[in-house]
């Protein structure tokens, strides 16, 4: 018999395995801590443009899909992968259906409570990612650098005794142009949700973590897991709500680790901190 889940549903987005900049042992944690009745994989989990040029598969990234597995196999979970434009490269298999729980595919349909809700990455409106992708990989080389330059700095500010700064959600935040994109983006994405007869949609793609409406229509993303280390959670009765992943306790954890644990573990009891809002 299966054990019980935490929550119906987890949707993870922009985790960007291959790369410097993604905290795919953090997301494992996440999973080996938290488990649902339905995981959705929101695209751009695995990063193939910069695996092609200058990424790193490594086994942190290796181990969040076996994390992943463990979830089918412990708690029955049904795993649905959707496509995004960092992992285009799943055009030539999908849609794909593997055993009875897991699926890779392009959009879904999420029935949530009394709500119907459209489940997309969201580079479909993306302009750029779409029809000037060379502009978007410029863009995607700029992205990276920053997050290069932002791991040095939270370096001297750990040694500060600082908490961790992220310098890329900084400057964006202050570029109105970048104000404006997000602005629009979420009207176009909620606009897409109403075409198709939802009450709402669900997405990630651009690295900004949020839960509101407008006009009626639910808009929620997932965040990311190189920046935010954001999920979007479903408990049983249809609530919604935003969990982060905080390193506050890194270090009591890791001393954790090397104490004898005991026997039983409840599966409620997180091993990290967290932050709902």
């Amino acid at each position: 018999m299966k054990s019980s889940t935490q929550f119906r549903t987890i949707v993870l987005s922009d985790i960007h395995l291959g790369t410097a900049g993604s905290k795919a042992k953090e997301a494992t944690e996440f999973l080996r801590n938290y488990s649902c009745q339905k995981l959705i994989l929101n695209g751009d989990i695995i990063d193939g443009w910069q695996l092609k040029q200058y990424g790193t598969w490594k086994k942190k990234h290796t181990a969040f899909f076996k994390t992943v597995l463990k979830q089918i196999v412990r708690y029955d979970t049904k795993v649905i992968y959707l496509r995004g434009n960092h992992d285009d490269f799943l055009d030539q298999v999908m849609p794909l259906k593997v055993g009875k729980n897991f699926s890779i595919r392009k959009d879904y349909i999420l029935n949530s409570g009394t709500r119907k809700l459209y489940v997309t990455h969201g580079d479909v409106f993306d302009s750029i990612t779409s029809q000037m992708k060379w502009l978007a990989y410029l863009g995607d080389l700029g992205y990276t650098f920053l997050l290069w330059v932002n791991k040095f700095y939270n370096q001297y500010r750990n040694w500060r005794g600082l908490p961790y700064y992220s310098l890329s959600q900084q400057i964006k935040k202050r570029i109105k142009q970048a104000v404006s994109y997000i602005s629009d983006f979420e009207q176009k994405l909620t606009e897409l949700a109403r075409a198709r007869g939802c009450d709402g949609i669900i997405c990630g793609h651009i690295h900004q973590p949020a839960i509101h409406e407008f006009d009626g229509i639910l808009y929620m993303n997932s965040g990311d897991w190189v920046e935010s280390l954001s999920a979007l959670v479903e408990d049983h009765d249809g609530n919604w709500s935003l969990l982060y992943y905080t390193s506050d306790l890194a270090e009591e954890n890791e001393a954790e680790e090397i104490r004898p644990k005991k026997k039983t573990k409840h599966i409620g009891e997180p091993e990290f901190a967290l932050r709902v809002a």
